[in-house]
Protein backbone atom coordinates (compact mmCIF):
# COMPACT_ATOMS: atom_id res chain seq x y z
CA UNK A 1 0.00 0.00 0.00
CA UNK A 2 1.27 3.84 -0.49
CA UNK A 3 2.44 5.22 2.68
CA UNK A 4 1.25 8.62 3.16
CA UNK A 5 4.11 10.00 5.31
CA UNK A 6 2.32 13.51 5.48
CA UNK A 7 -0.27 12.74 8.17
CA UNK A 8 1.08 9.18 9.62
CA UNK A 9 1.77 9.37 13.22
CA UNK A 10 3.66 6.37 15.39
CA UNK A 11 0.14 5.17 16.59
CA UNK A 12 -0.70 4.73 13.29
CA UNK A 13 2.18 3.23 12.16
CA UNK A 14 2.22 0.88 14.74
CA UNK A 15 -1.43 -0.09 14.27
CA UNK A 16 -0.72 -0.75 10.26
CA UNK A 17 2.19 -2.74 10.95
CA UNK A 18 0.89 -4.70 13.56
CA UNK A 19 -2.23 -5.57 10.98
CA UNK A 20 0.07 -6.71 8.19
CA UNK A 21 -0.90 -3.32 6.02
CA UNK A 22 3.18 -2.58 5.56
CA UNK A 23 6.29 -3.52 6.90
CA UNK A 24 8.84 -2.01 8.69
CA UNK A 25 11.03 -2.39 5.85
CA UNK A 26 8.44 -0.79 3.69
CA UNK A 27 7.85 2.57 5.76
CA UNK A 28 11.70 2.71 6.31
CA UNK A 29 12.39 2.94 2.27
CA UNK A 30 9.48 5.28 2.22
CA UNK A 31 11.38 7.78 4.68
CA UNK A 32 14.69 6.91 2.57
CA UNK A 33 13.33 8.17 -0.51
CA UNK A 34 11.38 11.31 0.72
CA UNK A 35 14.92 11.95 2.76
CA UNK A 36 16.80 10.92 -0.74
CA UNK A 37 14.32 13.73 -2.80
CA UNK A 38 14.67 16.33 0.10
CA UNK A 39 17.49 16.40 2.17
CA UNK A 40 19.82 17.72 -0.33
CA UNK A 41 17.93 20.62 0.19
CA UNK A 42 16.86 20.84 3.75
CA UNK A 43 20.69 19.61 4.80
CA UNK A 44 18.43 18.33 7.86
CA UNK A 45 20.46 15.32 7.84
CA UNK A 46 24.44 15.41 8.49
CA UNK A 47 24.60 11.62 7.53
CA UNK A 48 21.99 8.37 6.90
CA UNK A 49 23.39 5.14 8.27
CA UNK A 50 23.62 2.52 5.78
CA UNK A 51 22.00 -0.31 7.88
CA UNK A 52 18.34 1.07 8.48
CA UNK A 53 16.63 -1.81 5.80
CA UNK A 54 18.69 -4.25 8.08
CA UNK A 55 17.48 -2.69 11.16
CA UNK A 56 13.94 -2.77 9.50
CA UNK A 57 14.34 -6.53 8.59
CA UNK A 58 15.49 -7.43 12.07
CA UNK A 59 11.73 -5.85 13.64
CA UNK A 60 9.67 -7.44 10.74
CA UNK A 61 11.13 -11.32 11.65
CA UNK A 62 10.61 -10.80 14.75
CA UNK A 63 7.20 -9.69 14.10
CA UNK A 64 6.74 -12.90 11.85
CA UNK A 65 7.68 -14.95 14.32
CA UNK A 66 5.21 -13.95 16.85
CA UNK A 67 7.35 -11.70 19.14
CA UNK A 68 5.50 -9.04 21.33
CA UNK A 69 6.46 -5.71 20.13
CA UNK A 70 6.15 -2.58 21.53
CA UNK A 71 4.96 0.47 19.78
CA UNK A 72 8.13 1.73 18.64
CA UNK A 73 9.29 -1.12 17.28
CA UNK A 74 10.23 -0.48 13.48
CA UNK A 75 9.23 3.57 13.53
CA UNK A 76 12.14 5.32 12.11
CA UNK A 77 13.47 8.03 14.10
CA UNK A 78 16.38 10.72 14.01
CA UNK A 79 18.97 11.59 16.02
CA UNK A 80 20.65 14.85 16.99
CA UNK A 81 23.82 14.77 16.03
CA UNK A 82 25.31 15.42 19.78
CA UNK A 83 23.23 11.54 20.84
CA UNK A 84 26.19 8.68 21.07
CA UNK A 85 25.25 5.82 18.83
CA UNK A 86 28.01 3.03 19.09
CA UNK A 87 30.09 2.65 16.29
CA UNK A 88 28.92 5.99 14.57
CA UNK A 89 30.30 9.35 13.98
CA UNK A 90 28.70 11.42 16.26
CA UNK A 91 30.51 14.94 15.82
CA UNK A 92 28.01 17.36 17.58
CA UNK A 93 28.43 19.79 13.98
CA UNK A 94 31.94 20.77 14.20
CA UNK A 95 35.00 20.39 12.50
CA UNK A 96 36.78 19.49 15.65
CA UNK A 97 34.78 16.14 16.12
CA UNK A 98 34.27 15.44 12.69
CA UNK A 99 35.58 11.69 12.41
CA UNK A 100 34.87 10.93 15.90
CA UNK A 101 33.37 7.84 16.25
CA UNK A 102 31.32 7.00 19.36
CA UNK A 103 32.30 4.19 21.68
CA UNK A 104 29.20 3.22 23.69
CA UNK A 105 25.76 3.65 23.54
CA UNK A 106 23.63 6.86 25.35
CA UNK A 107 20.92 6.18 27.34
CA UNK A 108 18.30 7.36 25.36
CA UNK A 109 19.75 5.02 22.59
CA UNK A 110 20.16 1.97 24.53
CA UNK A 111 16.28 2.19 25.63
CA UNK A 112 15.24 3.19 21.97
CA UNK A 113 17.68 0.04 20.55
CA UNK A 114 15.29 -1.97 23.01
CA UNK A 115 12.49 -0.68 21.89
CA UNK A 116 13.10 -1.86 18.16
CA UNK A 117 13.34 1.92 16.75
CA UNK A 118 15.24 2.10 13.45
CA UNK A 119 17.44 4.56 13.26
CA UNK A 120 17.61 6.79 10.07
CA UNK A 121 20.86 8.82 10.65
CA UNK A 122 21.99 11.81 13.07
CA UNK A 123 20.83 14.90 12.35
CA UNK A 124 22.39 18.73 11.47
CA UNK A 125 22.47 21.28 14.56
CA UNK A 126 23.67 23.94 15.83
CA UNK A 127 27.86 23.37 16.80
CA UNK A 128 27.95 22.69 20.07
CA UNK A 129 24.31 22.72 20.65
CA UNK A 130 24.73 26.60 20.85
CA UNK A 131 22.58 28.83 18.56
CA UNK A 132 18.65 28.95 17.51
CA UNK A 133 18.76 28.75 14.30
CA UNK A 134 21.03 25.84 13.04
CA UNK A 135 22.99 28.18 11.14
CA UNK A 136 25.63 27.90 13.16
CA UNK A 137 26.56 24.10 11.46
CA UNK A 138 30.27 23.29 10.77
CA UNK A 139 28.35 21.42 7.95
CA UNK A 140 25.73 24.02 6.79
CA UNK A 141 22.44 25.33 7.62
CA UNK A 142 19.01 23.56 7.74
CA UNK A 143 16.38 25.04 5.66
CA UNK A 144 12.44 25.07 7.63
CA UNK A 145 10.89 22.57 5.24
CA UNK A 146 7.66 25.21 5.16
CA UNK A 147 10.20 27.63 3.39
CA UNK A 148 13.77 26.95 2.59
CA UNK A 149 14.15 30.42 2.68
CA UNK A 150 14.11 30.47 6.37
CA UNK A 151 15.44 28.52 9.66
CA UNK A 152 14.14 25.72 11.43
CA UNK A 153 15.26 26.92 14.42
CA UNK A 154 17.55 25.34 16.71
CA UNK A 155 19.45 23.66 17.95
CA UNK A 156 17.68 20.46 17.17
CA UNK A 157 17.05 22.22 13.68
CA UNK A 158 18.35 19.08 12.03
CA UNK A 159 15.52 17.17 14.28
CA UNK A 160 12.41 19.41 13.74
CA UNK A 161 12.85 19.52 9.94
CA UNK A 162 13.38 16.19 9.57
CA UNK A 163 9.96 15.47 11.33
CA UNK A 164 8.28 18.51 10.25
CA UNK A 165 9.29 17.63 6.79
CA UNK A 166 8.27 14.02 6.48
CA UNK A 167 11.79 12.37 6.13
CA UNK A 168 11.36 10.78 9.88
CA UNK A 169 8.79 9.76 12.26
CA UNK A 170 10.18 11.36 15.33
CA UNK A 171 13.59 12.30 16.59
CA UNK A 172 15.23 13.34 19.46
CA UNK A 173 16.63 16.67 20.32
CA UNK A 174 18.43 18.45 23.55
CA UNK A 175 17.08 21.32 24.83
CA UNK A 176 19.37 23.66 27.20
CA UNK A 177 17.46 26.87 26.45
CA UNK A 178 14.71 26.27 24.07
CA UNK A 179 16.25 24.27 21.79
CA UNK A 180 13.31 21.51 20.68
CA UNK A 181 10.97 23.42 21.56
CA UNK A 182 11.70 26.67 19.36
CA UNK A 183 12.56 24.72 16.38
CA UNK A 184 9.54 22.76 16.53
CA UNK A 185 7.27 25.74 16.84
CA UNK A 186 8.67 27.08 13.53
CA UNK A 187 8.73 23.90 11.56
CA UNK A 188 5.06 23.05 13.13
CA UNK A 189 5.49 20.11 15.03
CA UNK A 190 5.45 18.98 18.59
CA UNK A 191 8.73 19.43 21.03
CA UNK A 192 8.86 18.38 24.74
CA UNK A 193 11.34 19.28 27.00
CA UNK A 194 11.32 17.26 30.07
CA UNK A 195 11.45 17.66 33.65
CA UNK A 196 15.39 17.93 34.30
CA UNK A 197 16.39 14.36 35.66
CA UNK A 198 13.69 12.93 33.67
CA UNK A 199 15.77 11.54 30.86
CA UNK A 200 19.34 10.49 31.44
CA UNK A 201 22.38 12.87 30.18
CA UNK A 202 24.83 9.67 29.93
CA UNK A 203 26.52 9.88 26.27
CA UNK A 204 24.83 13.31 25.13
CA UNK A 205 27.84 15.50 24.44
CA UNK A 206 27.29 18.53 27.23
CA UNK A 207 26.90 22.06 27.02
CA UNK A 208 25.52 23.36 29.71
CA UNK A 209 25.40 19.90 32.35
CA UNK A 210 22.67 21.73 34.75
CA UNK A 211 20.32 22.82 31.69
CA UNK A 212 20.33 20.58 29.25
CA UNK A 213 17.94 18.09 29.20
CA UNK A 214 17.03 15.62 25.93
CA UNK A 215 13.41 14.82 24.70
CA UNK A 216 11.52 13.67 21.72
CA UNK A 217 9.87 15.79 18.87
CA UNK A 218 7.17 14.40 16.81
CA UNK A 219 3.89 15.60 15.18
CA UNK A 220 1.34 15.17 17.56
CA UNK A 221 1.48 14.92 21.57
CA UNK A 222 0.21 11.19 22.32
CA UNK A 223 3.62 10.21 19.39
CA UNK A 224 6.14 12.46 21.68
CA UNK A 225 4.63 11.09 25.05
CA UNK A 226 5.50 7.38 23.37
CA UNK A 227 8.67 8.43 22.63
CA UNK A 228 9.53 10.18 26.44
CA UNK A 229 7.79 7.20 28.42
CA UNK A 230 10.56 4.90 26.39
CA UNK A 231 13.62 7.27 27.03
CA UNK A 232 13.02 8.72 30.69
CA UNK A 233 14.01 6.70 33.61
CA UNK A 234 16.70 6.19 36.18
CA UNK A 235 20.49 6.19 34.71
CA UNK A 236 22.58 4.18 37.73
CA UNK A 237 25.48 6.25 35.86
CA UNK A 238 24.00 9.35 35.74
CA UNK A 239 23.54 11.37 39.55
CA UNK A 240 21.17 14.20 38.45
CA UNK A 241 18.20 11.49 36.62
CA UNK A 242 15.41 9.87 38.92
CA UNK A 243 13.08 7.12 38.72
CA UNK A 244 9.47 7.45 36.95
CA UNK A 245 8.30 5.44 39.98
CA UNK A 246 8.21 9.07 41.74
CA UNK A 247 5.92 10.52 39.39
CA UNK A 248 2.55 11.69 40.23
CA UNK A 249 -0.57 9.35 39.44
CA UNK A 250 -1.39 10.39 35.95
CA UNK A 251 -4.95 10.01 36.83
CA UNK A 252 -5.08 12.95 39.21
CA UNK A 253 -4.42 14.83 36.27
CA UNK A 254 -7.59 17.35 35.99
CA UNK A 255 -9.87 17.54 33.01
CA UNK A 256 -9.87 20.76 33.33
CA UNK A 257 -7.16 23.08 34.43
CA UNK A 258 -6.06 26.60 35.34
CA UNK A 259 -4.00 28.10 32.89
CA UNK A 260 -1.87 31.09 33.84
CA UNK A 261 -0.56 34.17 31.83
CA UNK A 262 2.18 36.25 32.62
CA UNK A 263 0.52 39.08 30.45
CA UNK A 264 3.42 41.66 31.53
CA UNK A 265 6.41 38.95 30.68
CA UNK A 266 4.49 38.21 26.77
CA UNK A 267 3.38 41.27 26.16
CA UNK A 268 6.15 43.14 25.13
CA UNK A 269 7.99 42.55 21.29
CA UNK A 270 5.45 40.03 19.79
CA UNK A 271 4.91 39.81 16.34
CA UNK A 272 1.29 40.76 15.86
CA UNK A 273 0.40 37.20 14.03
CA UNK A 274 2.23 35.56 16.95
CA UNK A 275 0.03 37.38 19.75
CA UNK A 276 -3.20 36.85 17.77
CA UNK A 277 -2.98 33.22 17.40
CA UNK A 278 -1.31 33.20 21.25
CA UNK A 279 -5.14 34.85 21.91
CA UNK A 280 -6.96 32.57 19.69
CA UNK A 281 -5.54 29.51 21.71
CA UNK A 282 -6.34 30.92 24.58
CA UNK A 283 -10.09 31.99 23.51
CA UNK A 284 -10.26 27.83 22.13
CA UNK A 285 -9.30 26.65 25.41
CA UNK A 286 -11.76 28.52 27.59
CA UNK A 287 -13.97 27.79 25.28
CA UNK A 288 -13.40 23.87 26.26
CA UNK A 289 -13.67 25.00 30.02
CA UNK A 290 -10.41 25.63 31.07
CA UNK A 291 -10.03 28.69 32.76
CA UNK A 292 -7.24 31.69 31.98
CA UNK A 293 -5.69 33.98 34.87
CA UNK A 294 -3.18 36.59 34.48
CA UNK A 295 -0.21 35.67 36.50
CA UNK A 296 3.09 37.32 37.76
CA UNK A 297 6.95 36.32 37.32
CA UNK A 298 8.64 39.24 38.42
CA UNK A 299 12.15 37.53 38.21
CA UNK A 300 11.54 36.08 34.43
CA UNK A 301 12.36 39.78 33.10
CA UNK A 302 15.82 38.74 33.97
CA UNK A 303 16.39 34.89 32.87
CA UNK A 304 17.30 36.02 29.53
CA UNK A 305 20.41 37.45 30.72
CA UNK A 306 21.19 35.03 33.54
CA UNK A 307 20.81 32.08 31.16
CA UNK A 308 23.36 33.96 29.22
CA UNK A 309 25.98 33.95 31.89
CA UNK A 310 25.07 30.18 33.44
CA UNK A 311 24.91 28.51 29.90
CA UNK A 312 28.20 29.74 28.79
CA UNK A 313 29.78 29.56 32.22
CA UNK A 314 28.86 25.86 31.96
CA UNK A 315 29.89 25.29 28.32
CA UNK A 316 33.50 27.07 28.55
CA UNK A 317 33.98 24.39 31.77
CA UNK A 318 32.76 21.21 29.42
CA UNK A 319 34.39 22.16 25.93
CA UNK A 320 37.67 22.59 28.26
CA UNK A 321 37.79 18.96 27.31
CA UNK A 322 38.30 19.53 23.42
CA UNK A 323 41.90 20.31 23.09
CA UNK A 324 42.99 18.17 20.66
CA UNK A 325 45.28 16.03 22.92
CA UNK A 326 41.91 13.56 23.87
CA UNK A 327 39.71 13.82 21.27
CA UNK A 328 39.03 15.20 17.72
CA UNK A 329 40.92 16.81 15.24
CA UNK A 330 44.18 18.22 16.06
CA UNK A 331 46.22 21.32 14.89
CA UNK A 332 49.67 21.68 15.48
CA UNK A 333 51.36 24.67 16.14
CA UNK A 334 55.36 26.16 17.33
CA UNK A 335 54.62 24.34 20.75
CA UNK A 336 52.16 23.14 22.94
CA UNK A 337 49.78 26.26 23.67
CA UNK A 338 49.96 26.73 19.72
CA UNK A 339 48.36 23.29 19.62
CA UNK A 340 45.98 24.01 21.77
CA UNK A 341 45.59 27.75 20.17
CA UNK A 342 45.20 26.61 16.12
CA UNK A 343 43.36 23.21 17.36
CA UNK A 344 40.59 25.34 19.00
CA UNK A 345 40.89 28.18 16.64
CA UNK A 346 40.00 26.71 13.89
CA UNK A 347 38.17 23.77 14.97
CA UNK A 348 35.27 25.80 16.84
CA UNK A 349 32.98 28.35 14.92
CA UNK A 350 32.40 31.98 15.39
CA UNK A 351 29.13 30.93 18.23
CA UNK A 352 30.84 28.71 20.19
CA UNK A 353 34.35 31.00 20.78
CA UNK A 354 32.12 33.94 21.68
CA UNK A 355 30.65 31.83 24.27
CA UNK A 356 33.83 29.83 25.50
CA UNK A 357 35.16 33.54 25.81
CA UNK A 358 32.35 35.47 27.46
CA UNK A 359 32.11 31.77 30.07
CA UNK A 360 35.73 32.41 30.70
CA UNK A 361 34.55 36.10 31.84
CA UNK A 362 31.95 35.53 34.16
CA UNK A 363 34.15 32.46 35.97
CA UNK A 364 37.18 34.73 36.15
CA UNK A 365 38.78 35.76 39.31
CA UNK A 366 37.52 39.27 39.33
CA UNK A 367 34.25 38.92 37.73
CA UNK A 368 32.65 35.82 39.12
CA UNK A 369 31.08 37.75 41.85
CA UNK A 370 29.86 40.51 39.59
CA UNK A 371 28.49 37.85 37.38
CA UNK A 372 28.24 34.80 37.70
CA UNK A 373 27.34 34.52 41.82
CA UNK A 374 24.35 37.33 40.27
CA UNK A 375 22.79 34.80 37.99
CA UNK A 376 23.07 32.05 40.48
CA UNK A 377 21.12 34.66 42.18
CA UNK A 378 18.67 35.14 40.11
CA UNK A 379 18.01 31.53 39.27
CA UNK A 380 17.16 30.98 42.95
CA UNK A 381 14.44 33.97 42.43
CA UNK A 382 12.79 32.27 39.25
CA UNK A 383 12.70 28.64 40.51
CA UNK A 384 11.03 30.68 43.64
CA UNK A 385 8.26 32.27 41.36
CA UNK A 386 7.71 28.76 39.50
CA UNK A 387 7.47 27.12 42.90
CA UNK A 388 4.84 29.96 44.25
CA UNK A 389 2.78 30.28 40.78
CA UNK A 390 2.34 26.06 40.73
CA UNK A 391 0.21 26.65 43.80
CA UNK A 392 -1.89 28.98 42.00
CA UNK A 393 -2.21 27.35 38.28
CA UNK A 394 -1.80 23.83 36.79
CA UNK A 395 -0.05 25.43 34.04
CA UNK A 396 1.43 28.44 32.51
CA UNK A 397 1.04 29.46 29.02
CA UNK A 398 3.25 31.46 26.63
CA UNK A 399 3.69 31.79 22.82
CA UNK A 400 7.39 29.34 21.64
CA UNK A 401 8.76 32.75 20.51
CA UNK A 402 8.26 35.92 19.71
CA UNK A 403 7.92 35.61 16.19
CA UNK A 404 7.39 32.76 13.39
CA UNK A 405 10.51 31.18 11.42
CA UNK A 406 13.17 33.87 10.65
CA UNK A 407 15.34 34.40 7.17
CA UNK A 408 18.12 32.31 7.24
CA UNK A 409 21.03 35.23 7.48
CA UNK A 410 18.50 37.40 8.86
CA UNK A 411 19.84 37.43 12.06
CA UNK A 412 23.04 35.50 12.75
CA UNK A 413 25.13 38.56 12.52
CA UNK A 414 23.30 40.00 15.40
CA UNK A 415 23.89 37.65 18.53
CA UNK A 416 21.47 39.55 20.85
CA UNK A 417 18.84 39.75 18.10
CA UNK A 418 19.56 35.85 18.23
CA UNK A 419 19.30 35.71 21.63
CA UNK A 420 15.98 36.74 22.45
CA UNK A 421 14.61 34.38 20.55
CA UNK A 422 15.06 32.43 23.98
CA UNK A 423 12.86 35.11 25.89
CA UNK A 424 9.81 32.65 26.59
CA UNK A 425 11.90 29.18 26.53
CA UNK A 426 14.65 30.24 29.02
CA UNK A 427 13.26 30.44 32.10
CA UNK A 428 11.97 26.88 31.68
CA UNK A 429 15.62 25.36 31.40
CA UNK A 430 16.58 27.68 34.48
CA UNK A 431 13.88 26.17 36.59
CA UNK A 432 14.65 22.85 35.67
CA UNK A 433 10.77 22.49 34.76
CA UNK A 434 9.03 20.74 32.05
CA UNK A 435 7.83 22.46 28.75
CA UNK A 436 6.49 21.71 25.21
CA UNK A 437 5.72 23.30 22.29
CA UNK A 438 2.25 22.75 20.48
CA UNK A 439 1.76 23.85 16.89
CA UNK A 440 -1.25 26.41 17.13
CA UNK A 441 -1.73 27.52 13.46
CA UNK A 442 0.37 29.70 10.97
CA UNK A 443 0.81 32.86 9.91
CA UNK A 444 -1.32 34.71 6.65
CA UNK A 445 1.83 33.47 4.76
CA UNK A 446 1.84 29.76 5.84
CA UNK A 447 4.47 29.71 8.48
CA UNK A 448 4.28 27.42 11.71
CA UNK A 449 3.31 28.80 15.02
CA UNK A 450 3.52 26.99 18.52
CA UNK A 451 2.33 27.83 22.02
CA UNK A 452 4.78 26.75 25.20
CA UNK A 453 2.83 24.93 27.69
CA UNK A 454 4.68 25.10 30.98
CA UNK A 455 3.89 22.81 34.24
CA UNK A 456 5.68 22.01 37.50
CA UNK A 457 8.50 19.57 38.12
CA UNK A 458 7.36 16.37 37.22
CA UNK A 459 3.67 17.38 35.24
CA UNK A 460 4.70 15.93 32.12
CA UNK A 461 0.96 14.39 32.23
CA UNK A 462 -0.03 17.90 32.64
CA UNK A 463 0.90 18.58 29.41
CA UNK A 464 0.24 15.95 27.21
CA UNK A 465 -3.57 16.32 28.62
CA UNK A 466 -3.64 19.95 27.71
CA UNK A 467 -1.70 19.76 24.68
CA UNK A 468 -4.48 17.58 23.32
CA UNK A 469 -7.11 19.98 24.22
CA UNK A 470 -5.64 21.99 22.26
CA UNK A 471 -5.03 19.29 19.39
CA UNK A 472 -9.03 18.87 19.62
Amino acid sequence: MAINLETLTIKEAAAAMRAGEFSARELTQAYLDAIAERNPILNAYLEVFDDCLEQADKIDAKRQAGEELGELAGIPMAIKDNILIKGRKCSSASKLLENYIATYDAFVIEKLKTAGVVFLGRTNMDEFAMGGSTENSAFGPTKNPHDPERVPGGSSGGSAAAVGGNLALAALGSDTGGSIREPASFCGVVGLKPTYGAVSRRGVMAMASSLDQVGPIAKTIDDAKLVFDIIRGKDDLDATSWSSDSVPDKNQVKTKMKIGVPREFVSAGLDPEVAANFEATLAKLKTAGHEVVDIELPSFRYALACYYVLMPAEASTNLARFDGLRYGTKQVGADLLGDYQETRGTGFGPEVRRRIILGTYVLSAGYADEFYYQAVAVQRLIKADYARVFKEVDVIATPTAPGPAFKIGEKIGDPLAMYLEDIFTVPVNIGGVPAVSVPSGQTTSGLPLGVQLTAGAKQEEILFALGRAMAA
